[in-house]
């Protein structure tokens, strides 16, 4: 009896450590689908691209996900059905059996739609591979061309991270407005500056921007005005957003780059008439956006800036909420530490200089928190190693000295003109982004029986004692 009672415990302790070894292996392959590894994907190139249009070749870009938590959208390559882009994504705290897709488009300068070319999809083990770019099911042939790629990864090594963060390159795209040129043709690389765009992508940001985003200003009018219920601020907000889209529009015309050193962020600062290769002493206007975590500035001056509400609703594409928001410029730092002020002219080589960049918060629109500059300062630091960011809040005396020198020296040492300080056009009768976001939703425009310079209080859905004018350099 005992044998028998013994030889039925044993089976039972069989049992149960099967069913333990059965519940491990499920554990284990559960385990497997949430380990996190850092990835940097090399997307090289495609080849045997159908061409899309009658005249010419293919524009082709790509935008690719990870399992649809992160995207990046290339450079456009113009005029060819064999690009080769050669650029780097690293992203940290991805799933081990996470997903790439790359899904190719053919740029359409002009049109509001770009061309389909297909997809492709692949999974993250290491290594290089070809992709067969499949696309749309109408047509014989669905093979559309070949992409390469190449995945490296590692273990995660920052856990404290969130999924899926972007950890770089920083890559940066220029873009003009659309209205440039047209009758403007004269004007060389410098004053096409003043029709120009910048955005990148910047890193950290939920380290060190992690906390209250900033909704726009309440008390602010033209804020009200853009934000508010009525007719006439939803048309605003259309033709902001139009001229958005314009300027920020992915095109062969734009240009794109790396930012690796402290040099690279210079050359994005250089312009001006009498010294169009050194570092201009400008002012730039710059949003931190939320749908997207870019950086995006134009100098304050620019020209499509004329006849919009807000420069910063511009860049924010009308977004209620920006991470951060305001102006800043560059400064040379000096024995005496008054920046432009005693700068040495003379001084021909810019990369030989200690340079400091000056961010601050005025910006009337958004009017971001200024318990958060310590936080910016960190950032832009993170981002622009080797240079030392000064953070200043817009009611800083040492602001308004800072920003005055540097204009003060634009017009007196570098003979720029002053209608280069602020939003202008250069010629009677051209054509301007706010003319052209205008026409482009007139359908929409054309319901409001009043212009905006003849709307009162109730077409913006407030009243006159809520229109509180403040820092009215936003304007």
């Amino acid at each position: 009896m005992q044998s028998l009672l013994h030889s039925a415990g044993a089976l039972e302790q069989i049992k149960a450590r099967a069913q333990q070894a059965a519940t491990q292996t499920v554990d284990r392959s559960q385990v497997q689908r949430h380990i996190l590894i850092d990835v940097a994907i090399t997307f090289i190139g495609a080849s045997a691209l159908p061409k899309m249009d009658v005249v010419g070749k293919a524009d082709p870009y790509f935008i690719a996900t990870i399992d649809d938590k992160i995207k990046l959208i290339s450079s456009v390559q113009p005029s060819t059905l064999t690009p080769v882009w050669n650029e780097i994504w690293r992203v940290k705290n991805v799933t081990n059996e996470g997903k790439l897709k790359i899904a190719v488009w053919d740029k359409d300068d002009g049109s509001p739609m770009d061309d389909f070319i297909g997809q492709c999809e692949t999974d993250l083990s290491a290594g290089a591979r070809e992709l067969d770019i499949i696309g749309p099911a109408a047509g014989l042939k669905r093979i559309k061309g070949t992409l390469w790629v190449k995945v490296d990864r590692a273990p995660a090594s920052s856990l404290n991270l969130l999924p899926y963060t972007f950890d770089g390159p920083l890559v940066y795209s220029r873009h003009f407005s659309p209205t440039v040129g047209l009758l403007t043709n004269s004007l060389d690389d410098n004053g096409r500056r003043l029709y120009s765009t910048w955005e990148m992508r910047l890193k950290g940001i939920q380290t060190f921007l992690s906390g209250p985003l900033q909704h726009w200003n309440t008390n602010y009018l033209a804020a009200q005005r853009i934000f508010g219920p009525g007719p006439a601020s939803m048309a605003l907000r259309a033709s902001i957003q139009t001229g958005h889209r314009l300027l920020y529009a992915r095109s062969t015309t734009n240009a794109f780059g790396t930012i690796d050193t402290q040099q690279d962020v210079l050359s994005l600062l250089t312009g001006g008439r009498k010294s169009p290769h050194r570092v201009k002493p400008a002012v730039y206007t710059y949003i931190i956006s939320v749908d997207d975590d870019t950086f995006r500035f134009s100098e304050t001056g620019a020209a499509f800036l004329v006849d919009f509400a807000s420069k910063h609703a511009l860049h924010a594409n009308c977004a209620e909420n920006v991470r951060y928001s305001g102006e800043f410029h560059p400064r040379p730092v000096t024995s005496q530490g008054d920046g432009w002020t005693s700068f040495d002219e003379t001084v021909q080589n810019d990369p030989d200089v200690q340079w400091e960049l000056v961010f601050d918060n005025n910006s009337g629109t958004y009017t971001p928190s200024k318990q958060l500059l310590p936080n910016l300062k960190s950032l832009l630091e993170y981002n622009f190693p080797g240079f030392n960011i000064i953070a200043l809040d817009r009611e800083d005396p040492g602001l308004e000295k800072s920003r005055e020198a540097c204009r003060t020296y634009a017009l007196k040492i570098r003979e720029e003109g002053t209608s280069e300080l602020q939003p202008h056009v250069h010629v009677e009768g051209e054509e301007t982004l706010s003319s052209r976001a205008s026409i482009s939703i007139a359908p929409v425009g054309s319901q409001n029986k009043k212009s905006m310079d003849d709307a009162d209080e109730s077409d913006f859905g407030v009243t006159g004692q809520e229109l509180v004018p403040a820092y009215q350099s936003e304007l």
